[in-house]
């Protein structure tokens, strides 16, 4: 009697401390683990186990055991049907501890291969509120080594287990919710400052699916019909490759998203294969759980987030809370950008009026110059044609009336270049721009060792008309060598402004009062005497305008002038060059960017291409190309020698400003063609042809 009092005691003291030790464990994971050791050293028993009720109610999970039994049952995933035949079964269903003294004789001990010795065993269940959330194993070597008073000592620890694991549970569930709370408020405030939808969105998805731990992530946003959601937006490697196949969804209950925005609320697969709506993807295989959130603003549906996990059941109340502030976040940040596209809109349009105006009052006053002009041409003809018939013609008046009529056309003929070029104008393409500059300051005789040019990489193309931009830029380079500079910068560059690219020429010549630059823009309006059209910057607008730009200008008398143009930013596609026949190709052309870039076009194709300057002996070509503005050498050299060398037939000029008049000299003089320099892949093989 004594030594089962003395036992009793011995039972209650260890369970005290080992229920002091496990209470004050917040993480799961480590309080199983601690439970089982603290169990079997203070009571020196040969295993212990925590088993936890799994989310169906029918089984009970191994969450931790001793030593490597334990190890090993937790690696092949050991659970016990709830009431089926095992202690620990018998134990939650009952809500009451289970003693086996003699494991063999026990009707409903599970026979456990990784657990041979085991000759006694307790099955003490862990409730809570009067739910049983689990229970707890303990095995010993012995035959009867348990008693029924042995139950109450331990039962207590098992209590303060069970307590313990509803604390790391909440404690647990507190700092998702922190952690949710965080996220969100970090994608709010992110999102917040992004005005750029295509900057926005794919933003978004990646601070959704990094902040809080997600598969995946996409936005998707209605149609102008309102019949599709439209995939904008998408995380990883699936969302590049389903954004290339232009995925959309229809509204309606074909889909998560469709369901959401047809419903204009949240919806919740916790497991996919059951749900009915779920949109099967290929591209999304992990998929287990997915969240649909509707993106409303103002009571209008603007699409929807799908937010997706590899686990199933992960997302719970306060994830729906979190998110649901999350795109609240995000849809008044896409209706913000939307604003800010539409008031851009609106601004390029009252931009576009203003430019309509003044190219209305440039023609008007080109129409009063031109009929100034004309009206003496006019006059002197009918005055020379009253003195054909009376048979009274001065020679030496007529040779000067002749000098005035031609004076006047030039001027006129000019005055038209000046203002709409030498020829109609070419569909804008990705123009390189090196090429334009250094053909502009050819064309204006402007010495290269006074121009300093600075090209980013990502600002080498430029959407123009080469030939309209050419005689644009070189407008400016003429004006900053008439006001007698000596160095003019070049820069290019990209801008904030996604998709624009800043131009600017900078000069040190002698600038313009401010009286001048508020004039400068107006047609025919010069500083320079008579001999000066004052169309240089009018008809530099009028280009840049065109291509959809805009230009300024920055001047102070004395320090010299700043030209900025805002042109639309190209690019060209990585596509091959197909070379048709073409085999060999001889270039005549000097080192400069252009050629550089035909050198690397022409790269993994079969064509031969050989590049010189020297006129003595030409390799044979199938096709021969020469660059108008070469510099090392003369172009009228250069065409005489193919011309003597019976080549005429297979040149080709190229030049990056066309001029009708050199075309037409080009042509008669035998030469194949006369074109725009190509500056893709796509309009050298067009060249090929």
């Amino acid at each position: 009697m004594t030594n089962n009092i003395e036992r009793h005691a011995k039972l209650l003291k260890a369970s005290a401390r080992a229920a002091k030790n496990i209470t004050t464990i917040l993480d799961s994971y480590e309080l199983f683990q601690r439970t089982v050791d603290i169990i079997c050293d203070e009571f020196g028993f040969y295993y212990a186990g925590v088993f936890l009720v799994d989310e169906t109610n029918q089984y009970a999970l191994l969450r931790a055991g001793r030593g490597e039994p334990g190890r090993a049952m937790l690696r092949e995933g050991h659970r016990l049907a709830i009431g089926g035949n095992s202690m620990i079964g018998a134990s939650i269903a009952n809500k009451k501890g289970r003693i086996a003294l003699d494991v063999g004789a026990e009707a409903v001990f599970f026979e456990n291969p990784h657990l041979p010795k085991t000759r006694s065993e307790m099955a003490l269940p862990l409730i809570v509120a009067d739910e049983a959330i689990g229970a707890l194993t303990v095995q010993s070597t012995e035959e009867a080594a348990f008693h029924e008073e042995d139950i109450d000592a331990l039962q207590t620890m098992a209590d303060q287990l069970a307590v313990a694991i509803q604390n790391a549970k909440l404690h647990r569930q507190e700092e998702r919710r922190s952690r949710l709370l965080k996220a969100a408020n970090r994608v709010g405030k992110e999102v917040a400052s992004i005005l750029d939808l295509d900057q926005l969105l794919p933003q978004t998805v990646n601070i959704i699916c990094e902040a809080y731990g997600l598969y995946y992530a996409g936005v998707f946003l209605l149609d102008e019909k309102s019949e599709f959601a439209v995939l904008r937006a998408g995380y990883g490697k699936a969302g590049k490759a389903m954004l290339a196949e232009g995925h959309k969804l229809r509204v309606g209950t074909e889909s998560m998203i469709g369901a959401c925005i047809a419903m204009g609320e949240a919806r919740i697969a916790l497991d996919v294969g059951e749900e009915r709506v779920h949109f099967k993807n290929p591209h999304l295989p992990h998929t287990r759980s997915e969240m649909a959130l509707p993106l409303i603003y103002g009571g209008k549906t603007l699409g929807a987030v799908t937010i997706q996990s590899s686990e199933e059941r992960a997302f719970g109340d306060d994830d729906i809370t979190t998110l649901l502030t999350m795109a609240e976040h995000l849809a008044v940040a896409i209706n913000n950008a939307r604003l800010i596209e539409e008031l851009k809109e609106a601004h390029n349009e009252i931009l576009r009026n203003k430019v309509f105006e003044a190219l209305t009052t440039a023609s008007t006053e080109a129409i009063h110059w031109i009929g100034n002009k004309t009206l003496p041409i006019s006059l002197t003809v009918a005055r020379l044609r009253e003195e054909i018939a009376d048979g009274k013609v001065d020679v030496e008046s007529l040779r000067e009336d002749l000098d005035m009529i031609s004076e006047s056309a030039a001027q006129i003929i000019q005055v038209k270049e000046q203002l709409i070029g030498a020829v109609r104008e070419m569909k804008p393409r990705p123009v390189l721009f090196a090429d334009v500059l250094q053909t502009a300051a050819m064309q204006r005789s402007i010495a290269p060792e006074a121009i300093h040019v600075e090209i980013d990489p990502e600002a080498a193309y430029v959407i123009a008309d080469s030939t309209q931009l050419t005689r644009a830029v070189g407008n400016i380079l003429q004006n900053a060598a008439e006001s007698g500079a000596k160095s003019i910068k070049v820069r290019v560059h990209p801008t904030e402004e996604r998709g624009i690219l800043e131009i600017d020429i900078e000069d040190d010549g002698a600038g313009m009062s401010e009286e001048t630059m508020r004039k400068v823009w107006s047609p025919f309006y010069t500083t320079r005497g008579v001999s000066h059209h004052g169309l240089g910057l009018p008809a530099a607008m009028h280009v840049v305008s065109q291509s959809q730009g805009r230009i300024a200008l920055v001047s102070e008398e004395g320090k010299g002038t700043t030209v900025a143009m805002f042109m639309p930013q190209g690019r060209v596609t990585s596509d091959e060059v197909q070379p048709g026949g073409v085999k060999n190709i001889l270039l005549i052309d000097d080192n400069d960017d252009w050629s550089n870039l035909l050198v690397e076009l022409l790269k993994g194709t079969k064509v031969k291409l050989t590049q010189t300057t020297e006129l003595k002996k030409f390799p044979a070509a199938d096709l021969i190309l020469v660059d108008e503005n070469i510099a090392s050498v003369s172009l009228t050299e250069v065409l005489a020698a193919l011309s003597k060398a019976g080549l005429a037939s297979k040149t080709v000029v190229l030049t990056s400003a066309i001029n009708p008049e050199r075309v037409t000299q080009y042509l008669r003089d035998g030469l194949k063609d006369v074109t725009v320099k190509p500056y893709s892949a796509s309009e050298v093989s067009e060249l090929l042809k």
